[in-house]
């Protein structure tokens, strides 16, 4: 990821910051103010949102670092590491709510529904979408782990936010207090979820699964002539930080500037097809003579 891109990001999770403790603020106050567990759990899951960003800030400034001799494939998975610890941070939460949602059941408290408790769940809801759709479509065109992450973490506050306010039109209605612990177990739920999807993207990278379909590369490596047979075919990374190594056998025969551009050749080609930031190593070996095609 290159220094201008980077700079990108963070400009984008400033921006979410500001919007996420605006919101985070809001829900407290008002979920504070009428006595409700669920809409004062969705505050603190926003403000969670806004820590996230914080960590994402830390992680995109190390991911930044250039390579060094310690570090000759740079620093992008501080970026991976950031989206692991906004996933903790996630389950953590995840499992305060079901703590405070079981205090509730035990001493359950009535609540003031006010229209401006209302109100103040529609404006959050409305910045919730517009944060959502904003970091979600930033992250695809920057190609980030880190807003995708990010937006996933506040996707997941528009669910909770559309329960909440389920919670409060129901109560205004008639239903019992009781709905409100319940409606934060429901909330919990979608914590949860949001952080294993984190936890599963960024955990990938971390362990190296494989990036590209291993037949595409190879089909691509045998669509020069000179190529006789692909294997070995290994990929591993994010967008940013692409990496792809294989064997190829060619005529043993051939001369080392031939080889050396046979496989420049097939490097490009990968670079064109699968991903232009990726670095492509290619290993030569010899075909068997017996197995030479005339």
């Amino acid at each position: 990821m290159t220094t201008d891109v980077f700079r990108r990001v963070q400009l984008v999770l400033f921006v979410i910051l500001l919007a996420n403790l605006a919101v985070a603020a809001l829900k407290i106050v008002v979920g504070s103010l009428i006595n409700s567990a669920s809409m004062t759990a969705d505050g603190f899951h926003s403000l969670s949102d806004g820590m996230s960003n914080v960590v994402g800030l830390i992680g995109i400034r190390l991911a930044m670092k250039p390579k060094d001799l310690d570090h000759p494939y740079g620093h992008n998975k501080f970026e991976t590491l950031a989206g692991l610890f906004i996933s903790g941070m996630l389950f953590f939460v995840g499992g305060k709510v079901i703590y405070d949602a079981i205090g509730r059941f035990q001493q359950p408290v009535e609540l003031d529904i006010s229209l401006s408790s209302l109100v103040a769940m529609l404006v959050t809801l409305a910045v919730n979408i517009f944060v959502t759709v904003t970091e979600y479509k930033k992250g695809k065109e920057l190609n980030s782990p880190i807003l995708i992450s990010d937006s996933m973490h506040t996707r997941s506050d528009i669910y909770v936010s559309i329960g909440v306010l389920a919670t409060l039109v129901g109560i205004k209605l008639g239903l019992p207090a009781l709905i409100d612990p319940i409606a934060s177990l429901i909330v919990s739920g979608f914590i949860i979820h949001a952080a294993y999807g984190i936890f599963r993207e960024n955990s990938d990278v971390l362990v190296d699964r494989s990036v590209a379909d291993t037949e595409e590369i190879r089909e691509l490596a045998m669509s020069f002539k000179q190529v006789k047979d692909a294997h070995n075919i290994r990929s591993r990374g994010s967008h940013h930080a692409f990496f792809i190594d294989l064997h190829i056998l060619i005529d043993p025969l051939m001369t080392t500037e031939e080889a050396h551009a046979l496989v420049h050749a097939i490097e490009e080609e990968i670079k064109e097809k699968i991903n232009p930031n990726a670095e492509v190593l290619v290993h030569v070996e010899p075909y068997s003579d017996t197995n030479l095609e005339d």
